[in-house]
């Protein structure tokens, strides 16, 4: 989430390509929830009903039937659901380039620049209005706690390079078609699956399908272009299983 204050920017020219002596046929830069999608929306519902519950108690413990005690509840409850919205719908974004050799991809996840400011600005806009609130009610001064957290983190977050580059999830990946063993497409989210085979540090063999997303208005081109590539493979339209870095 938080792409919304991330401006838009075409990445494809600035990518350190690997396959840049090999001519390019196409290339489009997506931003997409690379993951299994249902699960994060039901953590995220999870995770609002829970802190929902324990800022409504630890209000209503505080502040027992005082009138400022719902605004607390939904003030706070607005002001989390960003932060938690950035952690259960994390985007990333993915720069593909297609050549008739094979493909490459660079992925990230943006979100920990957008994160940083929003939690320092959360930190400070509610830190103002817990001291307000103290005017009218003492109990509120307990509240700053929270702003005071968010600050900490937004600082540590901040200063660490170790936890950002953690954080962005930075990934590099380059294919050739001759590996391709099964050209697989998920209509519903516009996700083509290249099914290719390795071994384990056992020797056993395994086969993952590597993702490619294909850009709105270009799912058609792109298809194409993959089944003419893998033409001597079966391909099956059906629904994919997405993790982190591969589908089944």
């Amino acid at each position: 989430m938080m792409w919304f204050i991330q401006p838009e920017k075409n990445y494809v020219p600035e990518m350190p390509w690997e396959r840049a002596a090999e001519s390019e046929v196409m290339s489009w830069q997506i931003r997409v929830r690379d993951y299994n999608t249902l699960v994060a929306n039901i953590a995220f519902l999870i995770i609002m009903l829970f802190s929902g519950s324990v800022w409504f108690f630890s209000a209503y413990s505080f502040l027992g039937k005082d009138e400022y005690m719902p605004t607390v509840c939904v003030a706070m409850f607005f002001l989390m659901t960003p932060v938690f919205m950035g952690m259960t719908h994390q985007t990333s974004i993915i720069v593909y380039r297609l050549t008739d050799n094979g493909y490459e991809k660079i992925s990230w996840k943006p979100q920990i620049d957008s994160v940083k400011p929003v939690m320092k600005w959360t930190a400070i806009v509610s830190g103002i209005a817990v001291l307000v609130a103290t005017f009218f009610n003492p109990y509120f001064i307990l509240g700053a706690v929270g702003p005071a957290g968010f600050g900490l983190i937004a600082l540590a977050m901040g200063n660490s390079g170790g936890y950002q580059k953690m954080a962005r999830d930075e990934e590099y990946a380059s294919y050739s078609w001759d590996e391709v063993e099964e050209v697989v497409f998920w209509d519903k989210r516009r996700l083509i699956g290249l099914r290719m085979s390795y071994e384990n540090d056992e020797g056993e063999s395994y086969s993952i399908y590597h993702k490619i997303y294909c850009k709105k208005g270009e799912v058609k081109r792109c298809l194409e272009f993959v089944r003419k590539k893998a033409s001597s493979v079966n391909y099956v339209e059906r629904k994919l299983n997405v993790y982190g870095s591969f589908a089944t």
